[in-house]
């Protein structure tokens, strides 16, 4: 069935339908579930180049994947792709290896004015990033997959950092440690200041002194985590407990506690941010692993979810989600031991 006998046996104009099948915001909701309705029930599917054409849209989503974060990426992507699922929307993936958000400026610029997608998805941000500015500059949608603190208007969603990495530093110090290490990602990154507050904020709380050498800074993978835990096992006094930015990191950690001859759970304590992903599971580590569970693969459902939104004229002012982290406990964090 072609779109003017659609139109025709609804009794509405091509332009109508066409618009209320792409989501179009001048089309009325009524409008838009009964021609949604009828779509189903006559088994009408819209030939995609031409509502493109209508349209003037390329039905795709760009996201930039940098060279560290795989796994991470990897969920993310397997989230927009179950929502997206039905939905003749693509995801354009452009690879970089510019680890520094600014380097990646003109990248996003291509992207966004190349033709090629329709909004983009920007992530792990700086407090003042420079590709928020230019999409803004440019009029282009687009959503944070974290937060900035700029006055650009713009749509994000993020976890709270913040109060998961207090919560579980508060949670180390319940149990007597005082010597709690912090592997955190990327110093400039915002979601790493957010966890740097809240580790500072959890032994201010208990009038604890911030040690600066307790704490080091640097993408998760768990050859980082293993040299960097491995350093601070190395002072003396050593660190009791470990704050881990990710479940790579946590491998590391787990690497490096064992090749010093001691045992986690009982002579060091280990929580991590669990990313649950399916071939990596906090439960099957041994000992299973503490940790603040919070899931990329729905993070990148939502995050597709928000962008159809945007396209479909949702304001970016009125996208702002803040999910809350569940801390699980178990068998990796134990009381400080005896000095």
């Amino acid at each position: 069935m072609k779109l003017k006998e659609f139109a025709r046996q609804l009794g509405l104009s091509p332009t109508t339908v066409s618009r209320a099948l792409s989501g179009y915001p001048e089309v009325s909701e009524k409008t838009r579930k009964r021609v949604a309705e009828e779509a189903v029930r006559l088994g009408y599917r819209p030939n995609i180049n031409a509502v493109r054409l209508v349209t003037g849209r390329a039905g795709a989503i760009g996201v930039v994947m940098g060279r560290t974060g795989e796994f991470h990426f990897a969920e993310f992507m397997s989230g927009m792709a179950e929502r997206l699922d039905g939905e003749d929307i693509d995801i354009l993936v452009s690879p970089t290896t510019d680890r520094d958000s600014s380097d990646q400026v003109p990248l996003y610029s291509r992207l966004a004015t190349s033709g090629r997608v329709d909004a983009v998805i920007v992530h792990s941000p700086k407090p003042n990033d420079e590709r928020i500015a230019l999409l803004h500059e440019l009029g282009f949608p687009f959503l944070l997959h974290g937060r900035s603190e700029t006055d650009v208007p713009h749509a994000w969603l993020d976890i709270d950092n913040e109060g998961a990495v207090r919560r579980a530093t508060s949670h180390l110090l319940d149990l007597g440690h005082k010597r709690i290490a912090m592997i955190n990602g990327p110093a400039d990154r915002t979601f790493s200041l957010h966890r740097d507050k809240g580790y500072r904020d959890a032994l201010q709380e208990r009038g604890i002194p911030f040690d600066p050498r307790l704490v080091t800074h640097g993408h998760f993978t768990d050859e980082l985590g293993f040299r960097f835990a491995r350093s601070f096992l190395e002072q003396s006094p050593r660190p009791t407990a470990f704050v881990a930015g990710s479940m790579m990191t946590a491998l590391g950690v787990y690497r490096a506690v064992r090749s010093r001859g001691l045992v986690v759970g009982r002579d060091i304590s280990v929580i991590a941010h669990d990313d649950v992903f399916p071939y990596l599971t906090a439960e099957n580590m041994v000992p299973s692993l503490s940790a603040t569970r919070s899931s990329m693969r729905a993070a990148g459902a939502r995050s597709a979810d928000l962008v159809l939104q945007l396209l479909s004229g949702r304001p970016a002012t009125e996208i702002h989600e803040l999910w809350p982290v569940e801390l699980i406990l178990r068998e990796s964090t134990g009381p400080a031991p005896e000095a």
